[in-house]
C-alpha cells in the first residue's frame, strides 16, 4: 500500500513540475509571437496611414478601413463597419492614442462576415498636425490559428506523456500497453480516419447529407453484376493459388526434391514484378494477336474475360499462398508425422489427418488474403477483363473516368462486404481448435510423407507452372532487345539506355522507400501479431478486423481517402515521402500479421512462460524466443512488403508527386505509350532489384539452429 502511494505521489509530483515547465515553454513562445506580430502590425500600419485610402484598397484588398477627419470626412470600405468599430470596448482608448500621434493596437478581436481581424488606430498626419484617424482591420485568423495550435500541442504532448508515464508507473507490463496503445493509434489515424472520409463522402458530396449514391449503387444491375462477379472471381482465384501455393511449399518444406532454391526463387516471381507486365506478357503470348495462339497455334481462343483474369491472378498470386504457407509447413513438428507413421498409417492417412489438419491456419490465411487481394485489385481486371466487369475496374473508371468521386467510394466500400465475411468465417474455423505443436525443441528432421510417385507426380506439376512462368517472364526479357514488341522484332540495345537515363529517378526513389517501409512493417507486424495470438485486451476482435481492411479496399480508395484526409491540419503529408511510407505498411501490414498468427498458433506459450518466470522481460523474450522462433513469417512480411512496395499501382498514382516518383508509374506510362522495350528494361531492372534484396535478407537474417531440419525418406 505504501508503495502505490508512493508512486501516486510521484506521478503527481512529475506531472507538476511538467505542467509548469510545457506551460512556461509555451507561454514565452506566445509572447514572443505576439511581440513580433505587434512590431509588424506597427510597420504595415504606419506605412499604410500615409496612402491614400483607394491606393489601400487596391494594394492590400484583405485589410479593411474606416477614415474619419477632423473635417467632417468619413470612408469604410464596408458598409457599417463605423457602427462595428464603435463596439469595441476599447475604442475611445484607440481614439485617445491617435490623437496624441501614436499607433494603438485593441487587445480585442473584432468579428466581421465570419471572418477575425485585428484592429489599428494610426493617426492621418497632414502638415505635421493631425487631421484625423485611420483604423485598420487586418486579417487575424492565421496568427490566432497558430496560437491555437501552440495550445494543442502543448495538451497534446502534456496529455501523451501523462498516459505514458502512468502505464510506466502503475503497469504489470508497460511494453504490452505501450504498443497496444501505438497500435491502436496507428489504425485509428491510417485506417479509420481515411476511410471515415471516404464514407463521408459518400453521404456528403454535395455538402448535404443524401443516400441517392447508395440507392444508385445498390439497385442498378451493372453494379450489382460487377459485385458478384468479383466475388466469383476472388473464391476461383483464392482457391486455386493457394493450391499451387501449397504444392509449391510443400514440395519445398516437407520433400527431398532436389533444385528447392530454384523452385523457391520461381515461385515468387510472379509477385515481384508489376502486374501489368505479367498481364501484358499473357495478351502477347495468348491474346487475339498472340505469338503462341495467332502466329503458333493458329487458335481463336480468346483471353479476355473469366478465364483469363483467373489465369492472371492466379500466376501473380499464387505467391502470396506460397510465402505464407512456408513459414508455416516449416514451423510444424514433425515428430507426429513420424510417430503416425511407425504405428502404420499410410502416408496418405498420415497428411490427411496430421499435416494437413495443422496447416489449416496457413491455407485459411492464405485463402484470405489471396480473396481480398483479388477482389481489390484492378490493374488486371482492367486489361484482360473484357465485358466481364468486376467491381474494383468500375470504381476506378468512376473515379478517373467520370469523375463521379462518390459512387467511386461506394463501390469501393462495398468490397469490404465479402472481405469481412471471409475473415470472419476463417477466424471461426481456425479458433475452434488447437494448432500448437511446437511446445520446446522441434523435431531436427521430418520424415518425407510422400512415395516416391506422388513426389515425381507433385513435381511434375510444379514444373509445368515454372515452364509457364519462364515462357511469361522471357517475354519481358525479350522485350528489353526487341525494337517494338509486335510491329518491328529487330534486335537493338538501346531500350536499356534510353530506359535507364529517363527511369533513374523513378527506380532511386521506389528503392529508397520500400527499403525504408520494409522494417518498420516486418517488425509491427510481428508485434501486432504476437499481441493477438498472447495477449487479451479490450477491443482486440474489433483491432484484428481493423487491421484487416487495408488489404479489402482498392487502392484507389485508399489514395482518394489519403488525399483527402492528409491534406490538411493536423497531419498534412500530402506530397511527402512520409505518406506513401505510411501507405506501404499499412496496405502490406495484414500480410505480416496474418503470416505471424499462423506461425504462433503453432508455438506453446509455456516457453515464453519459463523465459519469464527466469527474469526475462517481455521485449527480450520477443527478440531471443519470440522473433527466431517466428522467422519464417519475419522474413516473408520484409520480402512480400519490400515486393509489393517496389510493384504498387494503384494508392501510389494518387500518392507520388514531383519529388518522389514511383517506377511502376513510369513502367505504365510506358506501356500505355507502346514502349514495351522501354518498359520491359525497367520491369527487368525491377524483378533484378528485388531478388537482390530476397538474397541479403536471407544472408542478414540467420535461421534459427533450433529450426534447421533434414528431410530423412522412409
Amino acid at each position: 500500500m505504501e508503495q502505490r502511494n508512493w508512486k501516486i505521489i510521484k506521478y503527481v509530483i512529475v506531472l507538476s513540475i511538467l505542467f509548469f515547465v510545457l506551460f512556461w515553454i509555451r507561454t514565452t513562445i506566445r509572447n514572443e509571437f505576439s511581440r513580433s506580430l505587434r512590431e509588424n502590425l506597427f510597420r504595415l500600419a504606419n506605412s499604410i496611414s500615409t496612402m491614400e485610402v483607394d491606393s489601400i484598397s487596391e494594394r492590400f484588398p484583405d485589410i479593411l478601413v474606416y477614415k474619419s477627419t477632423f473635417e467632417g470626412e468619413e470612408y469604410e470600405t464596408r458598409k457599417g463597419l463605423k457602427g462595428l468599430v464603435k463596439t469595441l470596448p476599447d475604442y475611445s482608448y484607440g481614439e485617445e492614442h491617435a490623437f496624441y500621434e501614436e499607433v494603438y493596437l485593441s487587445s480585442n478581436i473584432l468579428r466581421v462576415d465570419n471572418k477575425d481581424y485585428f484592429v489599428v488606430f494610426t493617426p492621418i498626419v497632414k502638415d505635421f498636425e493631425v487631421a484625423g484617424i485611420l483604423i485598420q482591420l487586418h486579417p487575424a485568423s492565421d496568427s490566432l490559428k497558430l496560437l491555437r495550435t501552440v495550445d494543442v500541442m502543448f495538451l497534446i504532448f502534456y496529455g501523451l506523456f501523462a498516459i505514458a508515464f502512468a502505464i510506466a508507473t502503475f503497469s504489470i507490463d508497460p511494453v504490452t500497453t505501450y504498443a497496444i496503445i501505438v497500435t491502436f493509434a496507428v489504425v485509428l489515424v491510417f485506417i479509420v480516419y481515411p476511410l471515415y472520409e471516404a464514407v463521408r463522402l459518400t453521404f456528403m458530396r454535395t455538402g448535404t447529407f443524401t443516400t441517392s449514391v447508395w440507392k444508385t449503387v445498390l439497385t442498378e444491375k451493372g453494379y450489382l453484376k460487377a459485385f458478384a462477379n468479383s466475388v466469383l472471381l476472388g473464391s476461383i482465384t483464392a482457391t486455386v493459388s493457394t493450391i499451387v501455393g501449397f504444392l509449391f511449399a510443400f514440395l519445398v518444406t516437407r520433400t527431398a526434391i532436389k533444385g528447392k532454391k530454384f523452385i523457391s526463387t520461381l515461385a515468387t516471381l510472379p509477385v515481384i514484378s508489376p502486374p501489368f507486365s505479367l498481364t501484358l506478357s499473357i495478351i502477347l503470348l495468348f491474346g487475339s494477336n498472340g505469338l503462341i495462339t495467332k502466329q503458333f497455334l493458329k487458335l481463336n481462343w480468346d483471353i479476355y474475360g473469366l478465364d483469363g483474369l483467373v489465369i492472371a491472378q492466379t500466376m501473380g498470386m499464387f505467391p502470396i499462398a506460397y510465402l505464407t504457407m512456408v513459414g508455416v509447413l516449416e514451423a510444424i513438428d514433425s515428430t507426429l508425422e513420424e510417430a503416425s507413421m511407425n504405428l502404420g498409417a499410410s502416408r496418405w492417412k498420415v497428411f490427411t489427418t496430421v499435416t494437413l489438419p495443422l496447416s489449416l491456419p496457413g491455407l485459411l490465411s492464405s485463402w484470405l488474403l489471396v480473396f481480398t487481394n483479388s477482389v481489390a485489385d484492378f490493374a488486371n481486371p482492367l486489361m484482360l477483363g473484357g465485358k466481364f466487369n468486376v467491381l474494383s475496374v468500375t470504381a476506378y473508371l468512376e473515379v478517373t473516368g467520370m469523375n463521379r468521386l462518390d459512387r467511386g467510394a461506394a463501390l469501393s466500400l462495398l468490397l469490404l462486404l465479402p472481405t469481412l465475411t471471409a475473415f470472419y468465417l476463417q477466424r471461426y474455423v481456425v479458433n475452434r481448435k488447437s494448432y500448437v505443436t511446437v511446445t520446446g525443441k522441434p523435431s531436427g528432421r521430418i520424415v518425407e510423407i510422400v512415395s516416391p510417385g506422388a513426389r515425381r507426380v507433385l513435381s511434375v506439376i510444379a514444373y509445368v507452372i515454372i515452364i509457364f512462368l519462364v515462357g511469361l517472364y522471357s517475354t519481358i526479357f525479350m522485350g528489353c532487345f526487341v525494337k517494338n514488341w509486335g510491329i518491328d522484332y529487330t534486335f537493338t540495345t538501346a531500350n536499356i539506355v534510353e530506359a535507364l537515363q529517363r527511369g533513374k529517378k523513378a527506380l532511386t526513389d521506389t528503392t529508397l522507400l520500400a527499403t525504408v517501409a520494409m522494417p518498420i512493417a516486418g517488425v509491427f507486424s510481428m508485434i501486432v501479431a504476437f499481441l493477438f495470438v498472447r495477449k487479451k485486451f479490450p477491443g482486440k476482435k474489433l483491432l484484428q478486423g481493423l487491421v484487416l481492411l487495408p488489404f479489402s479496399i482498392p487502392g484507389t480508395l485508399v489514395g482518394i481517402s489519403y488525399v483527402i484526409a492528409f491534406n490538411k491540419p493536423p497531419l498534412i503529408l500530402v506530397g511527402t515521402a512520409a505518406i506513401i511510407v505510411i501507405n506501404y505498411v499499412i496496405r502490406e501490414l495484414p500480410v505480416g500479421v496474418e503470416g505471424g498468427v499462423a506461425t504462433l498458433k503453432q508455438i506453446d506459450p509455456s516457453i515464453e512462460e519459463a523465459a519469464q518466470n527466469l527474469g526475462a522481460n517481455p521485449q527480450t523474450v520477443f527478440s531471443t524466443i519470440i522473433l527466431p522462433l517466428i522467422r519464417p513469417a519475419f522474413i516473408s512480411s520484409l520480402s512480400y512488403t519490400f515486393v509489393r512496395s517496389m510493384t504498387a499501382v494503384s494508392a501510389v498514382v494518387f500518392l507520388i508527386s514531383a519529388k518522389w516518383y514511383h517506377i511502376t508509374m513510369q513502367i505504365y506510362n510506358f506501356s500505355e505509350n507502346l514502349r514495351f522495350g522501354l518498359a520491359s528494361v525497367l520491369s527487368s531492372v525491377l524483378i533484378i532489384i528485388i531478388l537482390v534484396v530476397f538474397g541479403l535478407l536471407r544472408l542478414l537474417v540467420r535461421k534459427s539452429e533450433y529450426l534447421e531440419k533434414t528431410i530423412v525418406q522412409q
